[in-house]
């Protein structure tokens, strides 16, 4: 279907029954069937006054500080509509009220996405900034993003990408990964454990049949305690075995600082220094603070980042016709800032 541009084209606009899934086709953002009714509104009632094509610049702000993420999506959202875009690049730090981006051009062009664009920024911004915190703790220690189980699927690969633009290290989603330019991360779960019945033989052919460069790391809390099951792969494995994994479930405790020192430890002492500790499981910043300092090498960090909150944003029109305005409150014309680079 074309563009909305009224209430005639939303009202012929049809659910397809044999439609599997809820979430929107890229053509239907495209479409502009995620907006908000009010705006098909406004479209149609300033193309009766002749005015839907009227000049405008509006400018985003977000509500407070973070990492904004999302600009290349609303890049590719406007590149073909007769608009001019500055933005603050992908990645940028922005504090309570900056401007994030400006849009200029005819207000038929680019009003239908305000919703879109302003939903694109808020989300993905919200994700890095938690991704930003998490990898904060860390330090120099690798952070991965186990995010994508806790969100729906058709949002898991624009989750997991802003956790890499907020700086994680990696990602187990794979489109998430392949849209950033790199591979994804991980090695196997507790399934594949449970099925062959032994944590040995598990590690033994994922080393046979996977890649070389796929890292050897193993989960050691799917059968006995993780400290002996540990001890257990790194006297059969030996310089086979990369690392193991603590994803310790909350029934039992969780993955603990003392379970870290301890298990650290023991294997120093055993003659395996080389074995990394990569822990897992309902973390967030104090606690990875705490494994770090316990002797923890790397971290999958999951419902930290994937439950983050938006960071609200909002779109003002600060020029009309090329004449300074605003709704009360706001202050009329462009903001004053040095930072924001034309992308369109």
């Amino acid at each position: 279907m074309p563009e909305l541009k009224n209430l005639d084209q939303v009202a012929n606009f049809k659910v397809l029954p044999q439609r599997k899934f809820f979430s929107a086709e890229h053509q239907e953002i495209l479409d502009g069937v995620t907006t908000d009714i009010y705006f098909v509104r406004t479209y149609e009632i300033l193309e009766k006054l002749n005015k839907a094509s009227t000049p405008v610049v509006a400018e985003i702000f977000a509500r407070k500080g973070g990492i904004l993420a999302g600009v290349e999506e609303v890049k590719n959202l406007l590149q073909d509509k007769n608009v001019a875009v500055w933005s603050l690049p992908e990645g940028a730090e922005f504090a309570p009220k900056e401007v994030v981006m400006r849009i200029s051009g005819p207000y038929n062009q680019f009003g239908l996405y305000e919703t879109v664009l302003l939903g694109m920024l808020a989300s993905s911004s919200g994700w890095a900034t938690a991704a930003k915190i998490a990898k904060e703790a860390c330090g120099d220690k690798p952070m991965f993003c186990f995010g994508a189980r806790h969100v729906h699927p058709a949002v898991a690969p624009v989750m997991e990408r802003a956790a890499l633009v907020g700086g994680a290290d990696g990602a187990s989603c794979i489109l998430a990964a392949k849209l950033y330019g790199i591979e994804p991360s991980g090695t196997v779960p507790h399934a594949i454990f449970l099925i062959v019945g032994d944590t040995l033989e598990v590690a033994k052919a994922y080393d046979c049949y996977m890649p070389k460069d796929a890292r050897r790391l193993m989960l050691v809390d799917t059968f006995r305690d993780e400290v002996e099951e540990t001890l257990y792969l790194a006297e059969n494995l030996r310089d086979k075995l990369e690392g193991i994994r603590l994803d310790t479930p909350s029934e039992r405790g969780g993955v603990t600082p003392d379970l870290v020192k301890e298990l650290r430890y023991r294997l120093d002492m055993a003659g395996f220094k080389h074995i990394k500790l990569f822990v897992s499981g309902g973390l967030y910043p104090e606690k990875i603070q705490a494994l770090k300092e316990a002797g923890a090498d790397s971290f999958g960090v999951g419902s930290f980042i994937s439950a983050a909150s938006p960071i609200d944003m909002t779109m003002d029109l600060k020029e009309v016709n090329g004449k300074p305005i605003a709704k009360r409150g706001r202050l009329p014309g462009l903001t004053k800032t040095e930072r924001l680079m034309k992308i369109l």
